[in-house]
């Protein structure tokens, strides 16, 4: 398998480079708006349209335009690991997601994957006698908040047993008393934590946790390779994203 790397000069980018490495994978280029390195492309213009087989983009949602312009004129699948993007910016990825495969995720660990399903699990079977919140743990750097993953874990929860669940992202006041069909979001930011994040369901007498820890960013790069080699037989037109 040959890949694109986009935003190859940050910390996910050469985590992707490193997992490559290490699974033989080819690295066909290496893209960075912002790179002044030997061996980056900062034009995606200057990538030719047939150099790889999967495009892995842990970038910045303000290069998703050029990201889906080179998907469209090459037809090479993407992997979208990227987080914060708008409504508008989803959109576009489920426009695209018509003409070519595409997997997009705000966390790429299998460990992840199970948690969400989980979760939804969980929600559904304790129903409105169960109160849910959201804690998620990040090192001291990252910016977004809620994190993506969080907020993806919410958009799994809030629809089961058909409660329409509404999400709070954290409480503060003198009047913020709990309100019956609400998810709680909270983050905290400090050190070096590569990601936690729980899911707290909190009932009469009893409370049931689930939790999940990345110990290191290369779980999201092995995760992210998974989804590429996922795509190479898959067509265009089916529900291939999420997250």
């Amino acid at each position: 398998m040959r890949i694109i790397i986009s935003g190859a000069a940050g910390h996910m980018g050469r985590a992707v480079a490193e997992a490559a490495r290490n699974h033989g994978v080819d690295i066909a280029c290496r893209v960075d708006l912002h790179a002044g390195e030997s061996g980056f492309v900062s034009d995606w213009a200057e990538v030719p349209a047939d150099c790889a087989d999967a495009l892995i983009d842990f970038s910045h949602p303000s290069a998703l335009g050029a990201i889906l312009d080179y998907g469209a004129r090459s037809g090479v699948p993407l992997v979208l690991a990227t987080t914060g993007y708008s409504e508008a910016d989803i959109a576009a990825i489920g426009k695209a997601a018509e003409k070519i495969p595409v997997f997009r995720s705000a966390n790429m660990s299998v460990g992840i994957a199970l948690i969400r399903k989980l979760a939804r699990e969980a929600a559904e079977a304790l129903g409105e006698d169960f109160d849910i919140e959201i804690i998620e743990t990040h090192h001291n750097r990252k910016k977004d908040a809620p994190s993506g993953t969080a907020l993806m874990l919410y958009d799994e929860m809030k629809d089961a047993a058909g409660l329409n669940r509404e999400a709070v992202c954290g409480r503060s006041g003198k009047d913020c008393q709990r309100q019956k069909r609400e998810i709680g979001l909270h983050a905290v930011r400090g050190g070096t934590v590569t990601g936690e994040h729980q899911v707290m369901f909190l009932g009469p007498m009893e409370r049931v946790t689930i939790s999940h820890s990345a110990e290191n960013r290369a779980v999201f790069a092995e995760g992210a390779l998974r989804a590429a080699a996922y795509l190479l037989d898959k067509a265009p037109g089916g529900r291939l994203f999420h997250g």
